[in-house]
């Protein structure tokens, strides 16, 4: 059967890491899977992989950035599916990595885009349709890192941060509706993003920030270190199927541990911890002071 009574479910994000794993775990327990793609040539690729393996999935070009795109996506979900998808997956995501002050407001809104700004969309677009045919889930994939904030990936962590808390508040006003909300928080998994995590990073990189050769090692390594991402494509399935699901999941040993020793220890401790991993100095260096430039900056403003 495709998923419990025939229903459908739109999982964003869907050509890689997380989205590919999920797509294809579902699809093959059944589920009538509409992969949402940014690209339409990685969505036939999708495609024809599943085709390989027996599996029967449909794809529609989706980015989530994009309000026009948006809408048209969930037209065509809707003529697929005659009315529109029983469950939403917000599983795509950007890291984008870097100091805080090296990343533009230009990469700043995009990553609030993807990460944030997309999800609430779909979720505000989808949510009339399922209150109409009597409820549905939406699953939005967050990160541990939106729990623990982390120094050289701040705009990642406060994204991050900002969809966990907005499913929560959805979860509460969505409950009349009979919309289940659920928020999954993997820790670190070997998936596409942390290479582009290390892109990022040489792309926006300032000189004499000692911060960014340690996070490009660290990256590097814990890339290598992880295990795939099955564990998250099995929580989303279990937030999909559960009768009464939980309002979140935490994936991960690494996340299962980090996030709360960073709720229970000092934040003196903790940014102890964060200076040590990323090579970011805790004191200026010795020598003279230098005064942060004040071009354009009005007297007396």
């Amino acid at each position: 059967m495709a998923g419990p009574g025939g229903r459908s479910v739109l999982v964003t994000g869907a050509t890689g890491g997380i989205g590919r794993t999920t797509v294809l775990r579902l699809s093959g327990a059944g589920w009538d899977v509409i992969a949402g793609a940014r690209d339409a040539d990685k969505a036939r690729a999708l495609q024809a992989e599943a085709a390989e393996r027996g599996l029967a999935l449909r794809t529609v070009v989706l980015d989530v950035s994009c309000g026009t795109s948006c809408r048209r996506a969930l037209e065509e979900c809707a003529e697929m599916t005659g009315g529109g998808p029983w469950a939403l997956v917000n599983n795509a995501g950007i890291p984008q990595a870097g100091a805080i002050c090296d990343v533009d407001d230009e990469r700043a809104r995009h990553l609030l885009e993807v990460n944030l700004l997309g999800p609430a969309r779909l979720s505000r677009l989808l949510m009339p349709g399922m209150a109409a045919r009597g409820g549905g889930r939406i699953v939005n994939i967050s990160s541990g890192l939106g729990r623990v904030p982390w120094p050289m990936g701040g705009w990642y962590s406060a994204g991050k941060h900002a969809l966990s808390a907005l499913t929560h508040c959805l979860r509460v006003e969505a409950a009349q509706l009979g919309v289940r909300v659920c928020l999954v928080e993997p820790g670190a998994f070997a998936t596409p993003m942390l290479g582009r995590a290390v892109a990022d990073l040489a792309a926006v990189r300032s000189a004499g920030n000692p911060g960014y050769e340690a996070s490009t090692r660290l990256f590097g390594s814990v890339d290598r270190r992880v295990p795939g991402p099955e564990p998250v494509a099995r929580a989303v399935e279990r937030c999909l199927t559960a009768r009464r699901p939980r309002a979140r999941y935490v994936v991960g040993r690494d996340a299962r541990l980090l996030v709360p020793l960073h709720t229970l220890l000092p934040l003196a401790l903790t940014d102890r911890i964060k200076h040590a991993a990323t090579g970011l100095p805790r004191v200026p260096a010795p020598g003279p002071a230098k005064a942060p430039s004040a071009s354009g900056v009005r007297a007396g403003a």
